[in-house]
């Protein structure tokens, strides 16, 4: 029989108490790294309890999203392989205590002090985007702690430049709400004030479910102001000498271009071009299925050289961090 078992975490400090009569949303403080503290936070979130003995499956999200994108598909992997199935808020996000620090270094650090105390490592560790990056970081420093790695739409280099998220998040900054309104009229204002700059449809209801009602009034639970101040470094790759050994799976949705970073952290690599259910560029991207991807008797090499096309994130999905 399966069940879920939920931890939530409060943010230390992070979000705050709300602010006194705002017109905007308002957002987390704290931007910088003046104080940022070294130790790892303690992250919100959900497992699911299977029978099995098996190394447990750990699922990382990507940027804006939350531990409750993979609610079915954490389900459904219990369900079929009876592991028990990890779903984890990074810092920053979902219920996850706030910190001015969105190193990858640091969110690596976090899962180094949460997988051990659950007694899930090692892991299966599947990363999507910005969550990939910081899988794959954290095997390369911990390899103990992973017993195998599946990378979603994404490589260890540094992603094009190109990218809407300074824009995504200066919307999102800018959206005014009144006090007391019903969150259904609160979400349609903030839909309708997204969507001069944030066009796609899917993209704006997935950046809305980041929107949430405290005390009668509504913030982002997202820390806008680090993202911000690190978003050069998220769209980077921590330089790493090390490599990890263990079996690596990249997964890709259609319109992504995988050509290099790999061979030289993760030898033991297998690229898969799959076509996810609901695939677009920009939306429902973490539909794929790790449960059907088969891991290779002969890994192969990756060539070096190139660049990965996409950029970490978001990871829309078509479930909503409030579900």
């Amino acid at each position: 029989m399966l069940r879920w078992a939920h931890v939530g975490r409060l943010p230390q400090g992070g979000r705050g108490p709300a602010r006194p009569s705002s017109s905007r949303v308002p957002v987390a403080s704290g931007s910088g790294r003046g104080g940022a503290d070294p130790r790892p936070l303690p992250l919100s979130y959900s497992l699911v309890d299977g029978e099995g003995s098996r190394p447990a499956l750990v699922f990382l999200h990507g940027l804006f999203g939350c531990r409750n994108n993979f609610n079915s598909i954490a389900k459904t992997l219990a369900q079929r392989t009876g592991r028990k199935v990890l779903t984890v808020d990074a810092r920053n996000h979902g219920d996850s205590p706030h910190s001015p620090d969105m190193s990858y270094e640091a969110m690596s650090r976090d899962l180094q002090g949460l997988l051990p105390k659950l007694g899930l490592a090692p892991c299966v560790l599947i990363g999507h985007s910005m969550g990939g990056k910081t899988a794959m970081l954290l095997a390369l420093q911990r390899p103990d702690l992973v017993e195998r790695l599946i990378a979603v739409d994404i490589s260890p280099t540094e992603t094009a430049s190109v990218s809407n998220f300074p824009s995504y998040m200066a919307a999102m900054r800018a959206v005014a709400i009144p006090d007391g309104v019903p969150r259904s009229h609160a979400r349609k204002l903030a839909d309708e004030q997204l969507s001069p700059v944030v066009q796609d449809l899917a993209v704006r209801q997935f950046l809305l479910t980041n929107l949430v009602e405290v005390d009668g009034r509504f913030l982002w639970r997202v820390n806008l102001d680090a993202m911000a101040q690190s978003l050069q470094e998220i769209m980077a790759f921590p330089p790493r000498q090390e490599s990890y050994l263990g079996p690596v799976l990249f997964l890709l949705a259609p319109a992504t271009t995988l050509r290099s970073g790999v061979s030289s952290l993760t030898p033991s690599c297998r690229l898969c071009l799959t076509r996810a259910t609901g695939c677009t560029q920009t939306a429902r991207r973490t539909s794929w299925r790790p449960s059907e991807a088969s891991w290779p008797e002969s890994p192969s090499l990756l060539a070096r050289g190139g660049t990965e096309s996409r950029h970490p994130g978001p990871p829309a999905s078509p479930h909503s961090c409030t579900e």
